[in-house]
């Protein structure tokens, strides 16, 4: 699922043109390394199995952390916006819970969290 997400914020002209190939997995970037909006998406837990049906079951639950970080507040909103909207209207995730909208000052740094919960069918 990791790879799914990875693949469709890519593929969007916005995110591909602002944070290019910033978007790392489970990797929290020194707040000094940045210098371009950066993206990081984080499994909150391990996959749950969900929705059984003939003593198996047939979908996984995942949830997931996907932050924004960078030095302009207009781009890690813009960013943090499209991400929830790909994460709806193409992963199929909902926002889920609280997030953090937060800013370093000591270095600058603007740093949007959300976290993600959705089912997908095992293959």
């Amino acid at each position: 699922m990791i790879y799914k997400i990875h693949e469709a914020f890519i593929a969007d002209p916005l995110i591909a043109s602002k944070v290019g190939k910033r978007i790392k997995f489970y990797e929290y970037p020194a707040a000094g390394d940045v210098s371009g909006p950066i993206i990081v998406i984080d499994p909150i837990a391990p996959p749950i199995p969900t929705d059984y049906a003939d003593n198996d079951w047939l979908t996984e639950e995942y949830l997931f952390q996907i932050e924004v970080w960078s030095k302009s507040k207009t781009d890690t909103d813009a960013i943090a916006k499209r991400m929830q909207r790909i994460m709806w209207k193409e992963i199929g995730f909902g926002q889920s819970g609280s997030g953090v909208d937060e800013w370093d000052k000591d270095f600058g740094i603007f740093r949007d969290a959300r976290r993600y919960t959705g089912k997908a069918y095992i293959n």
